[in-house]
Protein backbone atom coordinates (compact mmCIF):
# COMPACT_ATOMS: atom_id res chain seq x y z
CA UNK A 1 0.00 0.00 0.00
CA UNK A 2 0.74 3.41 -0.75
CA UNK A 3 1.73 6.13 1.76
CA UNK A 4 -1.17 8.10 0.23
CA UNK A 5 -3.85 4.56 0.38
CA UNK A 6 -2.41 4.34 3.99
CA UNK A 7 -3.41 8.00 4.70
CA UNK A 8 -6.55 7.79 3.36
CA UNK A 9 -7.26 4.34 5.13
CA UNK A 10 -6.16 6.24 8.17
CA UNK A 11 -8.63 9.13 7.87
CA UNK A 12 -11.60 6.27 7.06
CA UNK A 13 -11.01 4.68 9.98
CA UNK A 14 -12.47 7.27 12.65
CA UNK A 15 -15.03 8.18 9.73
CA UNK A 16 -16.36 4.76 9.84
CA UNK A 17 -16.37 4.53 13.93
CA UNK A 18 -18.36 7.70 14.29
CA UNK A 19 -20.59 5.92 11.56
CA UNK A 20 -20.59 2.73 13.87
CA UNK A 21 -21.05 4.81 17.19
CA UNK A 22 -24.02 7.07 15.66
CA UNK A 23 -26.12 3.77 14.69
CA UNK A 24 -25.41 2.10 18.25
CA UNK A 25 -25.85 5.22 20.03
CA UNK A 26 -28.05 7.98 18.16
CA UNK A 27 -28.04 11.07 19.00
CA UNK A 28 -30.24 11.20 22.22
CA UNK A 29 -27.85 8.93 23.75
CA UNK A 30 -24.66 10.67 22.82
CA UNK A 31 -23.07 13.69 24.97
CA UNK A 32 -20.61 15.21 22.54
CA UNK A 33 -18.75 17.77 24.73
CA UNK A 34 -15.85 17.70 22.83
CA UNK A 35 -17.91 19.94 20.17
CA UNK A 36 -18.42 23.14 22.64
CA UNK A 37 -14.60 22.69 23.79
CA UNK A 38 -15.66 23.06 27.45
CA UNK A 39 -13.53 23.73 30.87
CA UNK A 40 -13.23 20.78 33.09
CA UNK A 41 -16.14 22.59 35.17
CA UNK A 42 -18.26 23.27 32.54
CA UNK A 43 -18.06 19.82 30.93
CA UNK A 44 -18.44 17.93 34.50
CA UNK A 45 -21.71 20.23 34.78
CA UNK A 46 -23.03 19.16 32.09
CA UNK A 47 -22.57 15.84 31.94
CA UNK A 48 -23.83 15.64 34.97
CA UNK A 49 -27.22 16.83 34.31
CA UNK A 50 -27.65 14.87 30.85
CA UNK A 51 -26.37 11.66 32.94
CA UNK A 52 -29.40 12.16 35.35
CA UNK A 53 -31.75 12.85 32.67
CA UNK A 54 -31.15 9.81 31.00
CA UNK A 55 -31.05 7.99 34.06
CA UNK A 56 -34.66 8.95 34.66
CA UNK A 57 -35.21 8.34 31.45
CA UNK A 58 -34.32 4.82 31.49
CA UNK A 59 -31.68 5.12 28.93
CA UNK A 60 -29.37 2.32 29.67
CA UNK A 61 -25.96 2.64 28.06
CA UNK A 62 -24.99 5.96 26.72
CA UNK A 63 -22.03 7.80 25.05
CA UNK A 64 -19.71 10.91 26.43
CA UNK A 65 -17.91 11.80 24.39
CA UNK A 66 -14.56 14.14 25.55
CA UNK A 67 -12.32 14.54 23.34
CA UNK A 68 -8.39 13.31 23.80
CA UNK A 69 -7.57 17.18 24.93
CA UNK A 70 -5.28 17.99 21.22
CA UNK A 71 -6.88 21.30 21.76
CA UNK A 72 -6.51 21.58 25.33
CA UNK A 73 -3.01 24.18 26.59
CA UNK A 74 0.07 22.08 26.15
CA UNK A 75 -2.20 19.28 24.42
CA UNK A 76 -2.98 17.91 28.26
CA UNK A 77 -6.61 16.28 28.48
CA UNK A 78 -8.71 18.02 30.96
CA UNK A 79 -12.51 17.32 30.19
CA UNK A 80 -11.77 13.26 30.01
CA UNK A 81 -9.98 12.93 33.77
CA UNK A 82 -12.54 15.98 35.21
CA UNK A 83 -15.46 13.31 33.67
CA UNK A 84 -13.93 10.14 35.15
CA UNK A 85 -13.80 11.87 38.32
CA UNK A 86 -17.72 12.78 38.16
CA UNK A 87 -18.33 8.63 37.06
CA UNK A 88 -16.40 7.59 39.86
CA UNK A 89 -18.88 10.14 41.98
CA UNK A 90 -21.92 9.67 40.40
CA UNK A 91 -21.68 5.51 40.89
CA UNK A 92 -20.87 6.01 44.36
CA UNK A 93 -24.24 8.20 44.41
CA UNK A 94 -26.41 5.94 42.49
CA UNK A 95 -26.52 7.26 39.23
CA UNK A 96 -23.97 5.12 37.02
CA UNK A 97 -23.79 1.51 37.37
CA UNK A 98 -20.33 1.31 35.32
CA UNK A 99 -18.52 2.18 32.38
CA UNK A 100 -15.56 1.82 30.24
CA UNK A 101 -13.38 3.51 27.88
CA UNK A 102 -14.95 3.06 24.18
CA UNK A 103 -12.25 5.23 22.80
CA UNK A 104 -9.10 7.38 23.57
CA UNK A 105 -12.06 10.35 23.57
CA UNK A 106 -15.01 8.42 24.56
CA UNK A 107 -16.75 6.75 27.35
CA UNK A 108 -19.63 4.35 27.16
CA UNK A 109 -21.47 4.52 30.36
CA UNK A 110 -24.02 2.05 31.68
CA UNK A 111 -26.65 3.95 33.73
CA UNK A 112 -27.94 2.43 37.36
CA UNK A 113 -31.61 1.92 37.29
CA UNK A 114 -33.59 4.46 39.65
CA UNK A 115 -34.19 2.89 42.40
CA UNK A 116 -30.21 2.41 42.91
CA UNK A 117 -30.88 6.74 44.52
CA UNK A 118 -33.04 5.14 47.17
CA UNK A 119 -30.00 2.83 48.71
CA UNK A 120 -27.06 5.06 47.88
CA UNK A 121 -25.20 5.73 51.01
CA UNK A 122 -24.00 9.14 51.62
CA UNK A 123 -20.34 10.03 53.05
CA UNK A 124 -19.84 12.82 55.93
CA UNK A 125 -17.98 14.78 53.72
CA UNK A 126 -21.18 14.89 50.88
CA UNK A 127 -23.47 18.18 51.34
CA UNK A 128 -26.52 16.81 52.53
CA UNK A 129 -29.42 16.83 50.47
CA UNK A 130 -32.12 19.70 51.05
CA UNK A 131 -34.52 18.23 52.28
CA UNK A 132 -38.19 19.11 51.37
CA UNK A 133 -40.55 20.34 53.40
CA UNK A 134 -43.87 18.53 53.98
CA UNK A 135 -46.36 20.49 52.61
CA UNK A 136 -43.73 20.11 48.73
CA UNK A 137 -46.12 17.57 48.43
CA UNK A 138 -49.11 18.98 48.63
CA UNK A 139 -48.94 20.58 45.42
CA UNK A 140 -48.88 17.58 43.13
CA UNK A 141 -51.46 15.87 41.53
CA UNK A 142 -53.06 12.87 42.64
CA UNK A 143 -51.62 10.83 40.27
CA UNK A 144 -47.92 11.86 40.62
CA UNK A 145 -48.96 11.36 44.52
CA UNK A 146 -50.59 8.00 44.47
CA UNK A 147 -47.45 7.18 41.96
CA UNK A 148 -45.33 8.62 44.78
CA UNK A 149 -47.00 6.47 47.44
CA UNK A 150 -46.60 2.93 45.51
CA UNK A 151 -42.99 3.52 45.20
CA UNK A 152 -42.34 4.56 48.76
CA UNK A 153 -44.62 1.01 49.84
CA UNK A 154 -42.60 -0.95 47.89
CA UNK A 155 -39.40 0.10 49.23
CA UNK A 156 -40.02 -0.29 52.71
CA UNK A 157 -41.41 -3.68 51.93
CA UNK A 158 -37.88 -4.27 50.27
CA UNK A 159 -36.33 -3.31 53.50
CA UNK A 160 -39.03 -5.91 55.28
CA UNK A 161 -41.52 -3.39 56.15
CA UNK A 162 -44.31 -5.40 55.11
CA UNK A 163 -47.28 -3.00 56.65
CA UNK A 164 -45.90 0.46 57.60
CA UNK A 165 -47.82 2.81 59.53
CA UNK A 166 -48.57 6.19 57.94
CA UNK A 167 -45.81 8.03 59.27
CA UNK A 168 -43.10 5.84 57.48
CA UNK A 169 -45.02 6.09 54.45
CA UNK A 170 -45.21 9.40 54.54
CA UNK A 171 -41.24 9.85 55.39
CA UNK A 172 -40.63 7.66 52.43
CA UNK A 173 -42.67 9.76 50.00
CA UNK A 174 -40.57 12.73 51.07
CA UNK A 175 -36.99 10.94 50.98
CA UNK A 176 -37.86 9.30 47.54
CA UNK A 177 -39.50 12.69 46.49
CA UNK A 178 -35.88 14.42 47.64
CA UNK A 179 -34.19 12.26 45.43
CA UNK A 180 -36.17 11.88 42.12
CA UNK A 181 -36.81 15.21 41.69
CA UNK A 182 -33.79 16.34 42.52
CA UNK A 183 -32.85 14.56 39.26
CA UNK A 184 -35.46 15.29 37.14
CA UNK A 185 -34.72 18.22 34.51
CA UNK A 186 -36.41 21.14 33.65
CA UNK A 187 -39.19 20.54 31.23
CA UNK A 188 -42.39 21.97 30.10
CA UNK A 189 -43.91 19.57 32.26
CA UNK A 190 -41.94 18.93 35.08
CA UNK A 191 -44.45 16.90 36.71
CA UNK A 192 -44.95 14.44 33.96
CA UNK A 193 -41.11 13.93 34.05
CA UNK A 194 -41.25 12.69 37.82
CA UNK A 195 -44.01 10.70 36.91
CA UNK A 196 -42.23 9.06 34.16
CA UNK A 197 -39.30 8.47 36.68
CA UNK A 198 -41.19 7.17 39.09
CA UNK A 199 -42.48 4.42 36.83
CA UNK A 200 -39.28 3.45 36.00
CA UNK A 201 -38.63 3.22 39.69
CA UNK A 202 -41.41 0.85 40.25
CA UNK A 203 -41.15 -1.07 37.35
CA UNK A 204 -37.48 -2.13 38.63
CA UNK A 205 -38.77 -2.18 42.39
CA UNK A 206 -41.44 -5.43 41.49
CA UNK A 207 -38.53 -7.19 39.12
Amino acid sequence: MSRRSRSLAGRRVPGVLRALDEASFGAGRTLNLRASLPSAAEATTRAESWLREKQMSGAGDVLVITGRGKSSEGGVAVVKPAVEKLLFSLRRRGVVADWHEHTEGSFVVSLAPVSALFAAPRRKRDAAPKAPAPDSLVALSPATLALLREVAVRSLAGLGMAAPNRRFVEDEMLATFSKISGAVPPSADREEALRAALRHALAELEE
